[in-house]
């Protein structure tokens, strides 16, 4: 039985990483300062030890143990990284960094490939999550080698994705009303489900691959136009898109990514995260579902969970008031 330790493990990827492993059989252990009640109790649940891993003494209840892999989800200051590589250096067969496509240092020409140089390191008291996640990288690999497996995701999506991206759409488009799409429809979006991701994860480190990879699904998987569809289906079809142009929207002042969830502009010979290439990724094995299906299980999970979708539409995305602005702004132009 293969043993899998992952440090995190109750939220979004790391219980995605969790319950991958445990349907496959797996001995599964979680570290994590999170509640009991993170998982069900009994059979099938994994082993929970309860810690601070800023704290030595509290990172010291790992000794003694052995796994065949670690799966890291920290996004916190590198340090923790550090100490938690360098204890399980020897108690580890491979460790996985779940890091993200944030380390490339930008302005980079498209397609973003793990050649590209990353974000130069920083003091942990004065980096931003790039430069804490490239700083991570540098930490796991410098104790693991070729040993250390860093897993490049941009945008993550899927049940339980408490950042509220994927979300927010599905919301908006349950109200049935005017709903503002930001053109054009055939921007290509390129994402991860949280359960591609775990699978790809597992099996990656289970075939003993290290270095880094970018793990989004492939150009032309999905476009803003399909996905925006797909939240109109999911949620009962009555919704209108209303498209207005980039443009228009930028002239409007509208904050990409952080005031309308998932838009992100195109630059024109600057990549982003949706230019993004995935060569090595695939050829390792890698497979992305359907985004319908991605789109239908999140609004499944939605539905019945009330206290995250009210969690959800507390978050400062663009408001109502706003879009109706906005829209009829632009119908009046």
């Amino acid at each position: 039985m293969r043993r899998l330790l992952v440090l995190g493990g109750s939220a979004f990827v790391g219980r995605a990483v969790v319950e991958a492993a445990l349907s496959r059989g797996w001995a599964v252990t979680t570290y994590n300062w999170d509640p009991p009640t993170a998982y069900p109790a009994g059979a099938g649940a994994p082993e929970r030890i309860t810690g601070d891993r800023t704290d030595p003494a509290d990172l010291a209840r790992l000794l003694g143990r052995h796994w065949d892999q670690v799966v890291d989800t920290w996004q916190g200051p590198s340090s923790a990284v550090r100490a938690s590589a360098r204890l399980l250096a020897d108690a580890a067969e491979s460790y996985c960094y779940i890091s993200s496509l944030t380390v490339y240092r930008h302005p980079a020409p498209p397609p973003l490939t793990e050649s590209r140089p990353l974000l130069t390191a920083a003091p942990d008291e004065r980096a931003g999550y790039p430069e804490r996640k490239a700083a991570a990288e540098r930490e796991v690999t410098a104790v693991f080698g070729e040993r250390a497996l860093l897993a490049r995701p941009g945008l993550v999506v899927g049940p339980r994705e408490y950042v509220g991206r994927l979300p927010w759409w599905l919301l908006r488009m349950s109200e049935h009303t005017d709903v503002l799409a930001p053109g054009p429809a055939g921007r290509r979006l390129q994402y991860v489900d949280a359960r591609d991701l775990a699978d790809w994860v597992l099996d990656a480190g289970a075939a003993g691959l290290g270095g880094g990879y970018n793990v989004v699904c492939p150009p032309g998987h999905a476009t803003t136009g399909r996905l925006l569809e797909a939240c109109r289906a999911a949620t009962g079809g009555s919704a209108t898109l209303r498209w207005i142009a980039e443009d228009r929207l930028l002239a409007d002042g509208v904050q990409p990514w952080s005031e309308l969830p998932l838009w992100i502009p195109q630059r024109p010979g600057e990549a982003d995260v949706y230019d993004v290439d995935v060569t090595r990724v695939l050829a390792s094995g890698a497979r992305f579902r359907p985004l319908e299906e991605t789109v239908a299980d999140t609004w499944a999970w939605l539905s019945r969970s009330p206290r995250h979708r009210a969690s959800l539409q507390a978050r400062p995305w663009l408001t109502r008031e706003r879009e109706e602005l906005l829209l009829r702004a632009a119908e009046s132009a």
